[in-house]
């Protein structure tokens, strides 16, 4: 049994959520398993170098996420997420590292992909085209699809190396927030590594949640240990509005 947290009427929490909690789901991550997603290192499938090198084959890994993603199902620390959000409303705000819909399909809606989606793709130029929602399932072996301009689409991930997505509204949200919630993240991910202590600069509550203690775990007040979702579902107890 965890000691409940206590979340203040006019508190405003943001939620940091990581590899972890979709690996609560069953989706592999690349730092569990020795720096390998199925069979592929980071190098070979996740940087702006790998897509110019050998463009089919991080088009056939991506092809095979959407697969794995779709086999998934949410688990209770999403479900809990979203309730927290219910309670809160506008108070709320949550930033995953995760490129996968588990958040959506658990409910979540103010939230942002900080590293992209999984389901949206990009032209790869500047051609003006903005992203778009893609829900197909390619085959693993089909052809990358072209822009009307003429280029490749692309996923819509932020590779190692990019700038991850929205990061002024992200920034914003920290200044504000009271309380910043990190779930299932290594602490070893820049920029979102360093949230925490853009947190306590602002004076917030910070508290980790996970199985294991992450690399920043100084950084926290509290730090619960445990699965994300075994811990979040009766973690906080929301103060009602007088």
């Amino acid at each position: 049994m965890y000691p409940k947290i206590e979340i203040g009427s006019t508190d405003r929490v943001f939620v940091l959520t990581g590899a972890g909690v979709s690996a609560e789901s069953g989706l592999p991550t690349f730092r569990d398993n020795g720096g390998l997603w199925n069979g592929y290192r980071v190098e070979e499938v996740a940087t702006p170098e790998a897509w110019e090198e050998d463009a089919e084959r991080v088009w056939r890994f991506y092809a095979m996420r959407r697969r794995d993603a779709l086999q998934c199902q949410p688990n209770p620390a999403h479900i809990a997420l979203a309730e927290l959000e219910r309670q809160l409303g506008e108070r709320f705000f949550l930033c995953t590292q995760n490129v996968d819909p588990l958040h959506e399909r658990g409910g979540s809606t103010r939230l942002i992909h900080m590293h992209g989606e999984l389901f949206r793709s990009r032209c790869e130029s500047d051609c003006g085209r903005a992203d778009f929602r893609d829900e197909g399932i390619y085959e693993i072996e089909a052809d990358i699809p072209r822009c009307a301009c003429g280029a490749r689409i692309r996923p819509h991930i932020v590779w190692f190396g990019e700038i991850p997505l929205e990061m002024d509204r992200i920034f914003e949200e920290l200044d504000r927030c009271t309380m910043l919630v990190v779930v299932g993240s290594s602490g070893t991910v820049h920029p979102a590594a360093s949230f925490v202590q853009q947190a306590r600069r602002s004076g917030a509550r910070t508290v980790y949640v996970g199985p294991e203690r992450p690399s920043n775990a100084g950084m926290f007040t509290d730090v619960v240990l445990g699965k994300a979702g075994e811990v979040l579902p009766s973690l906080f107890r929301v103060s009602k509005s007088s």
